[in-house]
């Protein structure tokens, strides 16, 4: 099986099962360095899919949160390749599936087809790219799929109908549905529209479609659970974590009840 196929298994798997699949994020090295494979560990045993931040000098898409705590993790020393390092060097490496967020510069610094060879060696999955534009989007696409690596795509609610069946086509993994336009974490409420819209994304993508960017409280799960394959947690699990507060608790409350 590919690595991305295994990533929309999982998403499939776990909805078949009855639950909402969730997809944890937490920034690589925060809220401690010493700390990042234990934090790793326990996000995966309580999510489905967990998106491992890279942390960057300029998150343009990330709200007040992941800033800090990118930036925290950068003085620490925290790089991609550190990030690569443990994921390989880890002893009992989470059966979840893991994905790398990143921005694009740190990626291409590194090479795309050694990115590709030493991210699948550390038992990566794929990669979610927020500033790599659809249109360029192909020579990384070609490095990561000789590797079965997934290019999860993202698409807005006012991405057009005929882009938004281009980006699905091309997505692999899953597609990644924003539900707010803006920064992340900054939303209490979902948009209204919501559910037309992941409605008429899933209408057009063949894999499953995630939804993110906001997500708080179990009541936001179940509400977009209905209407997309996964849900997307970030900001609030981050903001847990640096409290010094269980990350599998807050994770297991996100939980609809059966």
């Amino acid at each position: 099986m590919q690595r991305h196929e295994l990533i929309s298994d999982t998403l499939r798997s776990v909805r078949e099962s009855g639950r909402v699949p969730l997809v944890a994020f937490l920034t690589a090295g925060y809220p401690r360095v010493d700390r990042f494979a234990d934090d790793l560990r326990e996000v995966c045993a309580h999510a489905d899919i967990v998106e491992i931040g890279v942390p960057f000098t300029d998150p343009m898409a990330d709200g007040v949160t992941i800033q800090r705590s990118s930036e925290a993790a950068l003085a620490a020393g925290v790089s991609l390749s550190w990030i690569l390092e443990q994921l390989r060097d880890m002893e009992s490496r989470p059966e979840t599936p893991l994905l790398l967020m990143s921005y694009l510069n740190p990626l291409l610094a590194y090479g795309l087809d050694r990115l590709a060879d030493d991210a699948a060696a550390a038992g990566v999955s794929g990669f979610i790219v927020p500033d790599l534009p659809f249109d360029e989007s192909g020579d990384f696409r070609v490095s990561m799929q000789r590797e079965g690596l997934a290019l999860v795509q993202l698409v807005t609610p006012i991405t057009p109908d005929e882009r938004l069946r281009q980006v699905c086509d091309a997505s692999s993994g899953f597609v990644y549905a924003v539900t707010v336009a803006g920064i992340t974490g900054g939303a209490t409420a979902l948009p209204g529209g919501m559910h037309d819209y992941l409605e008429r994304v899933r209408a057009v993508s063949t894999i499953p479609v995630c939804a993110g960017f906001g997500i708080r409280s179990a009541q936001q799960v179940s509400a977009i659970g209905e209407h997309a394959d996964g849900v997307i947690v970030g900001s609030a699990l981050v903001e847990t974590m640096e409290r010094g507060e269980s990350a599998g608790a807050f994770l297991d409350s996100l939980r609809p009840a059966s």
